[in-house]
């Protein structure tokens, strides 16, 4: 036979193609921005890199050096870290006693959705994905037609994605999912999830309501990402069987779902939540009832801390890039943006850090003793809310757009702000600003395990 030599692949010269160069500094690109911060993507593009440039010997010695630089970085022990961690949380406990091991869930064989605004349609489209049949509740035919339309063009676009996987959605049979303004429609589901917006008075009307109106064994979920639970389940007859589902915006996208137990709350309750959580592909962490819960009692510092920086001397869009460089999916501002700067601002109405509960002589930038920032406030009372309103913190194409540019106003805002609270601007560098922001968050993580508000540190991170 003939000699194998000639024929090796590895022996033969990497053929040289037009415009490679700029075909890779391309793709370089491409890479950076879509995995900033990322070690292993740009280690890969090395590789590849490597591959095109060198003899197959020497390609094979360079991506071997990069593999171990990856093995041995701290990225891949966080990332170990974190795989291990998702699976540990549903090992959940609580300071009474129950447990994962112990309790047993009850079937969700249907579920309802009381509120139709952006969280809402989200949760339906979850629970439409996950083959549990809904009905949709809003407060009268106006809201109901705008939350009906949302909620479709939604599940059309799910739909789509799933249709490239050899999937189907079935979400045009009203067995399976139902749009209504009458309550008496609850009556026999499993499970009510309440969306509507964060106020205390409101949700416990709509609990007392529930309560009278569902089947004994239903279990009462409120989406609220920060009011006690404790007091919403005291406008019912049946505290046992409320808690605090808490998804997160998209929440047809994002992974995570807080559930919040109460004092009363009983362990079947946590455990079916934590069932769904399953149903849904998201991953449920059990946490306790505080203001904020876990996820943003974490963010209330993370914010604040940014939200200073801005006062004295940086820009939302400085403070942004340093976090996203740093591995951040999304800075703190363009994520404010993207929830809608009005969701915190009627949470801080009801706290009364502003609005007119304030207390007259109070100084603008001090609140119960400590230090506070009216900035995000004068934004809301502007008109400001976001990407839903074109302008937040930046600037969009149109409402409901999602590509966030400076935007000159806020700039002159932050400095007549500056001038009219005698701040000087000074320059605050990359490092100051990482610190303060990672920081916060770290420091309140030790204050949730502290007060037992979180069970182990895997369920915080």
């Amino acid at each position: 036979g003939q000699p194998l030599a000639p024929r090796r692949l590895s022996l033969k010269p990497v053929p040289k193609l037009p415009n490679m160069e700029a075909f890779l500094n391309e793709a370089r690109v491409r890479v950076k921005k879509q995995a900033q911060g990322c070690l292993a993507p740009e280690l890969c593009f090395q590789a590849v890199r490597a591959a095109t440039q060198m003899p197959f010997a020497d390609g094979v010695r360079r991506e071997r050096e990069l593999f171990m630089v990856l093995l041995s970085s701290g990225q891949a022990r966080a990332l170990q870290y974190a795989f291990f961690a998702e699976r540990a949380a549903h090992r959940w406990t609580t300071p009474g006693g129950a447990s994962w091991s112990s309790a047993t869930p009850q079937p969700v064989r249907s579920a309802a959705v009381i509120g139709l605004g952006t969280m809402g349609r989200g949760i339906v489209t979850s629970l439409v994905k996950a083959n549990i049949p809904v009905v949709a509740l809003e407060q009268d035919l106006e809201y109901l037609n705008m939350g009906r339309k949302a909620v479709m063009l939604l599940l059309e676009r799910e739909a789509m994605k799933m249709e490239q996987g050899a999937q189907t959605l079935d979400f045009h049979n009203p067995a399976r999912l139902q749009f209504t303004v009458d309550f008496d429609s609850l009556r026999d589901v499993d499970l009510v999830i309440e969306a509507v917006f964060e106020n205390m008075a409101l949700k416990k009307e709509i609990f007392h309501k529930l309560s009278r109106i569902c089947k004994p064994g239903a279990l009462l979920c409120t989406n609220t990402s920060a009011l006690n639970i404790d007091e919403i389940a005291s406008a019912t007859s049946r505290p046992q069987q409320v808690i605090g589902t808490h998804f997160f915006s998209p929440a047809h996208v994002m992974r995570l779902l807080e559930i919040i137990y109460g004092g009363h709350t009983s362990p079947t309750a946590i455990a079916t939540a934590m069932q769904l959580a399953k149903a849904l592909k998201k991953v449920g962490v059990v946490v306790g009832n505080c203001f904020g819960f876990v996820g943003n009692r974490m963010m209330f510092p993370y914010v604040q801390q940014a939200v200073f920086l801005l006062e004295e001397g940086s820009r939302p869009e400085e403070v942004d890039r340093v976090l996203e460089d740093f591995g951040f999916k999304i800075g703190p501002f363009r994520m404010s943006d993207l929830a809608g700067l009005d969701v915190g601002w009627r949470s801080r109405q009801g706290q009364g850090l502003t609005g007119p509960s304030v207390a007259g002589g109070t100084r603008a930038r001090r609140r119960h003793g400590q230090r506070y920032s009216p900035l995000p406030d004068l934004l809301c009372e502007s008109g400001r809310f976001g990407q839903k309103t074109a302008r937040g913190w930046y600037q969009y194409e149109k409402a409901g757009g999602r590509t966030a540019t400076p935007d000159p106003w806020l700039h002159s805002l932050l400095a007549q702000y500056r001038d009219t609270h005698g701040i000087e601007p000074r320059f605050i560098d990359q490092e100051e600003i990482l610190e303060r922001c990672l920081f916060s968050l770290i420091n309140e993580g030790f204050a949730i395990l502290a007060e037992g508000i979180a069970s182990g540190p895997e369920h915080l991170d």
